[in-house]
């Protein structure tokens, strides 16, 4: 006879999740043990089992759950009307308001997603696709020199750069809240974006004109 689920079972398993989310990014997914985990957890091994048969499947949840999250955001931010400067400013608003509480999952994320086997990283790297397309979409919408293949993805991973890696600085009650920072990047990628992309874009003769040029005014 199969066992009866408690009524508390999901709580439990996202707290499970949560909680070796923090270990991993603590002391990695390789030195976290399941023993480590049920210890954290105050469970017994056998329960942790009950609920995941092994380390993999934990990581594979943390990260499913952590990305079909922030589509399911972002997809209803670039749904939301306004003009695409704004649509840009709230995608971006929603990413770093979702990583308030989950810069442990986060940094899995980045660190430990390529761990799993070849089979379970498909499906998570369709969803990080998902935001990668619909951010390249918004910058191509308010950037409009942006809209060249050969720029757009760069630039769209340039904004994700700043994104994804903030809570290496970033502290709540510092200098700057999160709708500072989200408009701080925004403002860093309209002042920039045009010039950047036609420097990058202009023949390479040119260019380099340029370039001796500038220096010759320095000199």
């Amino acid at each position: 006879m199969a066992r009866t689920r408690a009524k508390d079972y999901d709580d439990k398993a996202l707290s499970i999740l949560h909680r070796s989310a923090e270990l991993f990014a603590a002391s990695g997914y390789v030195g976290t043990s399941m023993n480590t985990i049920a210890d954290a957890c105050g469970v017994s091994k056998a329960l942790l089992y009950h609920y995941y048969p092994d380390k993999e499947a934990i990581l594979f949840d943390i990260l499913s759950s952590h990305l079909q999250e922030l589509v399911a955001a972002v997809e209803q931010a670039n749904a939301a009307p306004g003009e695409p400067v704004q649509r840009l400013r709230t995608i971006i608003g929603t990413l770093l308001e979702l990583y308030r509480h989950a810069d442990a999952e986060h940094q899995v994320q980045i660190a430990s997603l390529k761990l799993l086997p070849k089979d379970k990283r498909e499906p998570l790297l369709a969803s990080e696709r998902i935001l990668v397309g619909i951010m390249s979409d918004a910058l191509a919408a308010a950037v409009p020199a942006a809209k060249q293949k050969r720029v757009l993805k760069p630039l769209a991973m340039s904004v994700f750069g700043m994104l994804n890696w903030h809570y290496m600085w970033f502290r709540e009650g510092g200098p700057m809240t999160r709708t500072d920072y989200a408009d701080f990047v925004v403002r860093l990628v309209l002042a920039g974006a045009d010039e950047a992309v036609a420097a990058v874009t202009r023949p390479r003769g040119k260019g380099k004109s340029a370039s001796r040029s500038r220096q010759a005014e320095l000199l």
